[in-house]
């Protein structure tokens, strides 16, 4: 795995373990909803994660995009169905989307190259 992709992870679990730590309590319930979210139901959870990438996408947050590309790769999306998510949200979200998503390929492109 790459640095990058290492620095981000350990920085988040890090962070999200120091944040919970401070025991606030509309933090805590937030962070619980928003795993809850992403578990199986209606629709299952990859499902929900290639739709978490696309609204991340068109909000141009790139730590929520990294987040959403890996958690995809690891539910088993394919690089042909990201690179589908990927064009819904550069036609919702328009031209403004386009540097972040060359960063979702350039990690995809690590993804793939960690993986073999």
């Amino acid at each position: 795995m790459s640095g990058r992709l290492e620095e981000f992870r350990a920085f988040r679990e890090r962070m999200n373990e120091r944040i919970l730590e401070a025991g606030h309590l509309g933090i805590n319930r937030f962070f619980t909803l928003d795993t809850k979210a992403y578990e199986d139901g209606a629709l299952d959870t990859r499902t929900k994660e290639i739709a978490g990438l696309v609204g991340s996408l068109v909000l141009r947050c790139d730590d929520c995009i990294a987040y959403h590309v890996i958690r995809c790769k690891e539910c088993g999306v394919t690089d042909a169905q990201l690179f589908e998510a990927l064009n819904v949200g550069l036609v919702i979200g328009g031209s403004i989307v386009i540097p972040h998503l060359r960063r979702a390929v350039a990690l995809l492109d690590e993804l793939n190259a960690a993986s073999g």
